[in-house]
């Protein structure tokens, strides 16, 4: 059976608060799974004012994270880390479930 749950880095839950505490009305960072991008998948990653009835709401310290339930089924047992170097700042999600992914880390297939 596969691990369900979705966990956050130290350095994701820092900067996901950094980010939602400087947008007025926002409370999250919803990440969902969208068809598409040049592997097949992509995330996608909004800022969001809170959670709908379906999301699963994964939280560290002062970050909030929402993902519906569709995308946790391709998201299931992922750790959503943020990344700093010489290439530059993003958030990428290090995906068990995925077979291959873009250089880019931001598309994925299953």
């Amino acid at each position: 059976m596969t691990d369900q749950s979705v966990t956050l880095s130290d350095s994701a839950a820092k900067r996901i608060a950094a980010i939602v505490g400087a947008e007025a009305g926002k409370s999250a960072l919803r990440v969902a799974v969208e068809g598409g991008g040049c592997s097949g998948f992509s995330y996608k990653f909004d800022l969001a004012e809170g959670p709908e009835a379906d999301d699963v709401v994964v939280e560290k310290n002062d970050a909030k994270v929402l993902i519906d339930q569709l995308s946790l089924v391709y998201m299931a047992g992922s750790e959503i880390d943020f990344v700093d170097n010489l290439l530059g700042q993003s958030f990428q999600i290090k995906n068990p479930n995925a077979v291959a992914s873009c250089g880019c880390g931001t598309s994925f297939s299953i």
